[in-house]
């Protein structure tokens, strides 16, 4: 059976694993990031008509900042982060599918000024007429150097899960940096803009059909096979 690896950051990679396992894979999990939260200068409330999410990690670290935000509605890029919004207190006005790009196209014709809780490192977004992106960093994705297990798993041919675009550039830079020959490993990627950041010199490069854990997951099960 392939061994599959995940190496997003906790508490995501322990859900992953356990939706892995659940579903026949043979995966394993080190993570090769860690996120931590940012400091963070909240906007006036009465000037903000909106939260927008793109990670349930704005939620986690967000910090006491968020209690003032709470009766605004949240839009969410999908349904993962709308139930950890919901779970934090806050109502949630939309469950995105493809992106939070398509949140926004969603909301088009309407007049909005939108509080975006997000990382340091994130997609950068055109927003319609009408809609005023407040844009605030509350957390970061710190790179860790990968672990001697991972290595040797690896070096054996693996697949591995990739997120985010981040994820997928670091992978390639600490396989580069001990030695690990890009081509014994593959990678299924969340999205289409995961894969193409992966670079060349994989094993194979598949991106899933939606972004969406199920989706990453029926994507490795057809790798696998």
């Amino acid at each position: 059976m392939t061994r599959v690896v995940a190496i997003r950051p906790e508490p995501g990679l322990a859900a992953t694993l356990a939706a892995g396992r659940e579903a026949g894979l043979a995966i394993e999990g080190w993570p090769l990031f860690e996120i931590r939260a940012c400091p963070w200068d909240p906007p006036a409330p009465a000037a903000i008509d909106g939260v927008l999410l793109g990670s349930a990690n704005a939620l986690r670290h967000g910090g006491a900042a968020l209690e003032s935000f709470k009766a605004k509605p949240v839009y969410a890029v999908g349904e993962t982060t709308a139930e950890a919004a919901h779970e934090a207190g806050f109502s949630v006005a939309m469950a995105g599918e493809g992106g939070l790009q398509s949140v926004l196209e969603a909301l088009a014709g309407r007049e909005l000024r939108l509080l975006r809780l997000a990382g340091a490192d994130r997609v950068a977004l055109a927003p319609p007429e009408g809609i005023v992106l407040v844009a605030r960093t509350v957390y970061e994705s710190v790179a860790l150097p990968m672990p001697e297990p991972l290595e040797a798993a690896l070096r054996e041919g693996a697949l591995v899960l990739v997120h985010s675009a981040v994820a997928v550039r670091h992978l390639a830079e600490q396989c580069d940096a001990h030695g690990v020959a890009r081509g014994t490993v593959a990678l299924a990627a969340l999205s289409p803009r995961i894969a193409e950041a992966a670079g060349s010199g994989w094993a194979r490069v598949a991106a899933a059909e939606a972004p969406r854990e199920a989706a990453l997951l029926a994507l490795a099960r057809d790798m696998c096979h």
